[in-house]
């Protein structure tokens, strides 16, 4: 039986600086644009002391759609794993139209990441900055915590919201600890 709460981190615009064009966001070109957010280092230590695995999440439909290749995104996501210690990394190279399991907001990545890593779905949480991210959680059976960036797009309805992951790490705890009693989302 798994027993391990996890925290399911979305990549752009959660742990590193999205690049948002007319006011949607976009992930960096390279390892070399890619920027983590103020305060995630710390952020994922915390979360890491209070009993998480950390995996992130990342939808990449630049790689089906050749703006990207799965090399440039592999190198990223490999310097995000180094840098923040995360357990794993679950990217989803499709774009919608390939009808895939694993795209947001379809909650294969993070159940794939879970039966692998022994997760508690009922224990953990979902961080993302957009709705997909946000439904994704919700259909895997997790509380959610939406990071508010303003984008140009309908918002998602989280259990929580913050406006980074820094000062989203106790709603995050606060909301693990419902699961585990079994009590309702909050908010």
């Amino acid at each position: 039986m798994s027993t391990a709460p996890a925290v399911f981190l979305d990549r752009d615009g959660v742990l590193n600086a999205a690049v948002v064009i007319d006011g949607r966001p976009h992930p960096p070109r390279d390892a070399g644009e890619m920027r983590l957010l103020p305060g995630v280092e710390g952020a994922c230590a915390r979360l890491r002391e209070a009993g998480f695995i950390l995996v992130c999440i990342t939808n990449q439909p630049d790689i089906a759609r050749g703006a990207t290749t799965a090399a440039i995104v592999a190198e990223i996501n490999g310097r995000l794993q180094r840098e923040l210690a995360l357990d794993a990394v679950a990217v989803c190279p499709h774009d919608d139209a390939d009808g895939c399991a694993c795209r947001k907001p379809r909650p294969g990545l993070i159940l794939e990441a879970a039966a692998h890593l022994g997760v508690d779905l009922t224990r953990s949480v979902v961080v993302g900055d957009r709705w997909r991210d946000v439904e994704a959680g919700r259909r895997a059976g997790c509380r959610t915590v939406l990071l508010d960036r303003a984008y140009d797009e309908p918002m998602a309805i989280a259990d929580a919201v913050a406006g980074s992951l820094d000062e989203a790490v106790p709603l995050i705890i606060a909301l693990s600890r419902e699961g585990a009693a079994g009590s309702p989302a909050a908010g």
